[in-house]
C-alpha cells in the first residue's frame, strides 16, 4: 500500500520530541546510573525510544540531507547499532546518550518546532 500524504518534517520532529520526553519519564528521579542499570524495563523503553528518534531522523535526512540538527547522521547510526548490533549496546552507552546528547537534541528540536 502506498502512502500519498506529503511528507511533513514537523511530524518527525514531534515524534523525536515525544520520544525524548518519554525517555526522561522512564529515568530514575535522581538520574542515578546504577538505578537505571538495574531497571530492565526502563533500559528497554529507552532503547525503543532511541530507535524511534533515529528512524524519524533518517526520514528527515532522506528528504533534507542538510537538515540543521547536530550529529543527525550519528543519531541514525545509533538507531542502526541498537537494531542490528543489539548485543553491543550497553547500559553505559545508553546513559552516555541520555546525559550527554539528549538535552542538546531536545533544545534543537524544540527550537525548530517553535520556529514553524
Amino acid at each position: 500500500m502506498q502512502n500519498n500524504k506529503p511528507f511533513d518534517i514537523n511530524i518527525c520532529l514531534k515524534d523525536i520530541e515525544r520520544s525524548i520526553s518519554e525517555i526522561w519519564g522512564f529515568l530514575p528521579e535522581q538520574r542515578d546510573f546504577f538505578e537505571f542499570q538495574k531497571d530492565l524495563k526502563a533500559r528497554k523503553a529507552v532503547e525503543r525510544n532511541i530507535e524511534i528518534i533515529g528512524e524519524a531522523m533518517s526520514r528527515i535526512l532522506k528528504t533534507n540531507p542538510d537538515f540543521p540538527i547536530e550529529a543527525s547522521r550519528k543519531i541514525v547510526d545509533t538507531r542502526n547499532r541498537i537494531i542490528h548490533g543489539y548485543d553491543s549496546v550497553s547500559e553505559d552507552v545508553l546513559w552516555l546518550i541520555i546525559i550527554n546528547y539528549l538535552p542538546n537534541l531536545e533544545r534543537q528540536v524544540k527550537g525548530l518546532l517553535s520556529s514553524t
